[in-house]
């Protein structure tokens, strides 16, 4: 089994949820520790009450001895209502009332201002030493100053309020990694969907190195394919129609004003013929460019090729042998496919030798550049304007005031293009001196 790539989706989720986890964790234990603490010990203000308190007791009995601290005891234990004492240095009550056994028990329980305040269930008692570090006061501690009165709301936002507040961010975090990427995919399938071919993802997401920047990249290309093949389609649509025009008006005109039975049969058969050559063509276009077959490769020995299509363009042109050279290598072989290289070839020669003079000279010629074989195909036509070296390729174009004499639907060369594409080849075109010079690079066998 493969691991995918470190820039996964399910790394990024791996480490956001493992991060989540630790983050819970780590902030229940030390939130909960510090909890603890917080509410185990005595904040400063709790202990200065407490000794005001011993202080006033200390006053009270060196005013008044007995009487003043039982006059204390009773304002503090309608003020606080808790239980309270104060004895000596042998555990003997200063007050008028003695010390019943219970209340020695608990006086073996005490504890001091900085002590723990011991079980989270027990209400703890602190004593508070007087002056003379003898005698002091014994006391529970008043609900109202122990540091435990919102424990439980505590431990409520510690163990449900912030575990859902951390979900709440994680959800957040999950939708603008995964949910709002595919929101605005989905926004633009709409769009597209609705007739907008320029309806794209915007590089917030197809930048992204992940499945979700693949899935924007293949949308991005399957848009551009499907605007650029209605683009395509439309405009062949406008230019065979056109095209289709020109013989029907002959034919229209011929019909009119025949007067020769034969003639008009010939002209309806040349006629005839020019329309299945072009709906041919365009529908072989229309095929490359919206079937985009696969086409099987293998090794083409390109100098044989070149005879078999000179013996043919000799044929149908009239020229003679020596007009249509292979300076070659011997060992020229490309990997490409017989049949479609053999008629993107043809369709090159034909285009040249329509735009050459009578007794110029269309050469075959190439070297190997690297992995790959440069060949060309020169003419000695008068060339094309530099700026329309690329429009050459396009359906129907045909540039007569540049390269006159030609009678072509101005598709050989588009589906040359498309066919050698297929077979993962090159095609351009450059000016020479003189002429044109049509550019393939094919991979070496």
């Amino acid at each position: 089994m493969t691991l995918p790539s470190r820039y996964s989706l399910l790394w990024r989720l791996t480490g956001t949820l493992a991060l989540f986890c630790l983050l819970l964790v780590s902030l229940h234990v030390d939130l909960g520790r510090l909890l603890m603490r917080a509410t185990s010990y005595l904040p400063a203000p709790t202990k200065t009450i407490l000794t005001g308190y011993a202080q006033e007791a200390e006053a009270a009995w060196q005013a008044e001895g007995p009487q003043g601290v039982d006059g204390f005891l009773l304002r503090l234990r309608a003020r606080e209502q808790i239980w309270a004492v104060v004895v000596d240095g042998q555990q003997r009550s200063l007050s008028s009332r003695p010390l019943e056994e219970a209340e020695r028990q608990r006086l073996r329980f005490v504890r001091q201002l900085d002590g723990q305040m011991g079980r989270p269930d027990g209400t703890p008692t602190f004593e508070v030493p007087f002056s003379d570090g003898e005698s002091r006061l014994v006391m529970t501690l008043p609900e109202r100053l122990s540091p435990r009165k919102y424990r439980e709301l505590w431990e409520m936002l510690l163990q449900r309020v912030l575990p859902t507040l951390l979900a709440a961010l994680l959800g957040v975090l999950l939708y603008r990694l995964l949910i709002a990427p595919l929101a605005i995919l989905r926004h633009q399938a709409v769009a597209l969907s609705a007739g907008d071919l320029a309806a794209r993802v915007g590089p917030a997401v197809a930048l992204r190195r992940d499945e979700l920047g693949d899935l924007a990249g293949a949308f991005n290309h399957m848009a551009g394919r499907l605007e650029g093949t209605l683009t395509f389609q439309r405009q062949l649509l406008r230019d065979l129609s056109h095209e289709l025009r020109t013989p029907l008006s002959r034919l229209r005109v011929a019909g009119e004003q025949a007067e020769d039975v034969q003639a008009l049969g010939q002209r309806l058969e040349r006629e005839v013929g020019v329309m299945e050559r072009l709906i041919a063509d365009s529908l072989e276009l229309v095929w490359l460019d919206t079937e985009r077959p696969s086409l099987p490769l293998e090794p083409v020995d390109v100098g044989r090729l070149w005879d078999v299509l000179r013996e043919n363009a000799c044929f149908e042109s009239g020229w003679r042998t020596e007009q249509l050279p292979c300076e070659l290598p011997a060992d020229c072989s490309v990997l490409g496919n017989l049949n479609g290289l053999a008629q993107a070839m043809e369709n090159i020669l034909r285009n040249a030798i329509r735009h050459s003079p009578a007794d110029g000279v269309v050469r075959l010629a190439g070297h190997r550049d690297g992995n790959c074989w440069h060949l060309w195909i020169e003419d000695q036509g008068p060339g094309v304007e530099a700026g329309e070296l690329e429009r050459i390729f396009q359906p129907f174009a045909r540039l007569n005031a540049a390269r006159p004499g030609g009678d072509g639907f101005g598709l050989g060369l588009a589906i040359a293009r498309s066919t050698l594409r297929l077979q993962g080849a090159e095609l351009w075109a450059e000016n020479r001196a003189p002429g044109l010079r049509l550019n393939l690079r094919m991979q070496s066998v």
